[in-house]
């Protein structure tokens, strides 16, 4: 136990906690805001779970799910067909009801994702063609195009900088991915027109957006309410302000912000703890990425390196992205910040993908000859 306790990477494990405090700390605001939830006791319910959950996989050697990710992907492709079926909600199918929650099965299914690629790219050498790209493409396409249908435009998001990542991290040729790139760019047009008139005019308001004035109607309120409700923070946070010890709203509509507690819960963070508090919070992300980066590289078992790859690649892409659409640089797609934002399913899964990091930098070994990549 205290060999084990001595080599768990605390320089991971402490941000992720930080992190989810910090998410606490904004849904506890918008109760304040908007009234009584039972969200903040349930997310507590659910931190409970997660971070035992995060240690417990830190426990035995991540080695023995090479031999299940295959299936791992199978079932999680099963469960996203299922999902498909199941009563929408807010017009789209996203959970599977289990009575007690509602199982979100896209949050899982990217770590089995990943770990289907890394087991299919370890001891291959066919990525360096483009013949040999096809099949990890392919891989990805499957599970994208199903969480497409729910629809979930962010999540689906992800995969594509995760296939990458792990190409370039297996030894795939820069110039083949590149070209790979441009064609996705060049098949914009024909995505363009697969996506719905709502997803259409979130992407029109990142081009059309004004500050100040009044909130526009539609799909540009949530940007503008986002950004309005941020900005009342300021540098200091109403937390550390003059009033901070009532609430004093001269305009309530000014603090109206829908999926404040999911996906804008960055701007609460920062209405209540201003610019310096969303900065404490990326430098978190920021130390996560770094240190999974830097597991990556240390780590000679080729496996565990992929995974590493992906899953540092998967929490800095989602970071990336819910922060950029809370200021209004990317299109508002629904994702969620990992590890702050409410969600049972979403939590539990970032946790045990963190606990799979761990897990491998507390296992770096030694099996084959290092990749060309990490050893430059």
């Amino acid at each position: 136990m205290s060999d084990w306790l001595r080599r768990i990477p605390y320089s991971i494990l402490i941000p992720c906690m930080l992190i989810s405090m910090l998410g606490l700390c904004g849904i506890h605001r918008a109760d304040q805001l908007y009234g009584p939830s039972a969200a903040f006791d349930r997310q507590l319910v659910w931190l409970m779970l997660a971070w035992p959950s995060m240690l417990m996989v830190t426990s035995i050697s991540y080695r023995p799910l090479r031999h299940l990710s295959p299936w791992l992907y199978v079932l999680s492709l099963v469960l996203l067909v299922l999902v498909l079926f199941m009563p929408a909600i807010n017009g789209s199918r996203r959970w599977i009801p289990l009575g007690v929650f509602d199982f979100q099965p896209s949050e899982p299914a990217r770590l089995a994702f990943i770990l289907a690629l890394a087991h299919y790219l370890m001891y291959r050498e066919s990525q360096r063609t483009i013949r040999g790209l096809i099949p990890p493409l392919v891989m990805t396409v499957f599970p994208l195009m199903l969480i497409l249908r729910e629809p979930d435009l962010g999540t689906a998001m992800l995969f594509l900088p995760i296939l990458y990542a792990m190409l370039f991290a297996a030894g795939a040729r820069v110039e083949h991915l590149l070209a790979a790139g441009a064609i996705g760019i060049m098949l914009l047009p024909l995505l363009w027109g697969q996506m719905s008139a709502e997803q259409k005019s979130r992407v029109v308001m990142v081009f059309t957006q004004t500050d100040g004035g009044t909130a526009p109607p539609g799909d540009g309120f949530h940007l503008h309410q986002s950004k309005q409700v941020m900005s009342l923070g300021g540098i200091k946070g109403s937390l550390f302000s003059d009033d901070s010890n009532e609430l004093v709203i001269d305009d309530p509509t000014a603090y109206t912000l829908p999926a404040a507690r999911t996906d804008f819960v960055l701007s609460l963070i920062g209405e209540r703890y201003g610019v310096a508090g969303c900065g404490f919070l990326l430098i978190m992300y920021g130390v996560i990425v770094f240190k999974g980066l830097s597991v990556a590289r240390k780590t000679r078992e080729p496996f565990g390196r992929l995974v590493a790859v992906g899953i540092v690649t998967m929490l800095a892409t989602q970071s990336l992205l819910n922060a950029s659409m809370t200021v209004g640089l990317m299109p508002i797609t629904g994702i969620t910040l990992p590890m702050c934002s409410y969600g049972g399913s979403s939590l539990l899964s970032t946790c045990v993908s963190v606990g799979l990091l761990m897990n491998i930098a507390m296992r770096p070994g030694y099996e084959v000859a290092g990749n060309p990549v990490f050893d430059c």
